[in-house]
């Protein structure tokens, strides 16, 4: 997968960018409002950024989730915010669908001129630094509120982006929690961060393989020293704690979907000392991996009765 900055333009008239895809966020239709769409490559398949902020809804499709220094899964309803240039990233598992809204006001927009507007748009900008998960009563009202965005018009539809936007700055704490343990924004150079984007997906690629930091280090050309400051820098973690944390996520898709023993599945995904994956998974998820496979199964048996 090759990095990417992504650039985010608007159509003539819109003061955001709604997006879906219905089968792969690498083919996605902008929606202009009363059924008229264009259709453009998304790149939320690969680690890159931008500097517009994005509300981003799953509607179908599971996976892992990268933003900023977070690694998580996703599953249908997730609702995250994304602050600008701060890094994500969609690893889907299959055939996916969702919903996207993109907007950056800079500081000599009209918006910032709105009392009412100003204030708390500020503060949301803030917020979304660190990446922001929304879920519960209030994900479920801006869930509805983007759907109705598809085949709104004109000041509705810039009613309804309201509308979103003051639900989000309004969460309760209750309903939302950061992802990232400090605000994130990637600000080194082009080169360095087309450099580092390689390296990462390199890992999400190649998770299950032995990845050594002599392979990155030679992938990248840097000494160790930079490559082990940039990559702090832009991951928000140290690499070996990126690539374990990466595996992690993904014994947990393998823990939920198949009846493999669970040290056939660390050794499957790099975990090459048992003692050590079943520490690491402890301290990660509070739990041990049979246990974790249990409460999963007893969650799914509890939505389907």
């Amino acid at each position: 997968m090759q990095p990417h900055r992504e650039l985010i333009r608007l159509n003539e008239g819109e003061t955001f960018r709604l997006l879906r895809w219905s089968r792969s966020v690498h083919a996605v239709e902008a929606l202009l409002g009363g059924g008229q769409s264009v259709t453009f490559t998304g790149q939320g398949d690969h680690w890159h950024y931008h500097p517009a902020l994005e509300l981003t809804m799953i509607q179908s499709g599971d996976g892992t989730r990268l933003v900023a220094d977070d690694i998580d899964l996703f599953h249908p309803g997730d609702l995250v915010l994304i602050g600008p240039n701060v890094p994500h990233y969609w690893q889907m598992r299959g055939v996916s669908s969702g919903l996207a809204i993109q907007w950056d006001f800079p500081e000599e927009h009209s918006i910032w001129n709105i009392i009412e507007i100003a204030h708390q748009l500020r503060q949301l900008t803030e917020l979304s630094r660190r990446g922001l998960h929304v879920f519960g009563r209030t994900s479920e009202q801006i869930v509805d509120l983007m759907s109705r965005l598809i085949q709104a018009r004109g000041l509705v539809r810039l009613g309804l982006f309201l509308e979103i936007l003051g639900k989000l700055a309004n969460s309760s704490r209750k309903e939302s929690r950061f992802l990232s343990e400090q605000a994130f924004s990637i600000s080194s150079t082009p080169e360095t961060q087309e450099i580092i984007q390689r390296a990462v997906s390199y890992i999400l690629a190649h998770h299950r393989d032995e990845i050594s930091l002599n392979d990155l280090l030679q992938l990248t050309g840097m000494s160790r020293a930079t490559f082990a400051r940039q990559f702090l820098l832009h991951a928000g973690k140290p690499f070996s704690t990126f690539r374990n944390q990466v595996r992690l996520q993904a014994v947990c898709h393998a823990l939920r979907d198949t009846n493999e023993p669970v040290s056939n599945i660390a050794l499957d995904h790099g975990f090459n000392q048992l003692s050590f994956f079943n520490r690491l998974f402890l301290r990660e998820f509070g739990k041990n991996p049979s246990a974790y496979r249990r409460a999963h199964r007893a969650q799914e048996a509890s939505k389907n009765a």
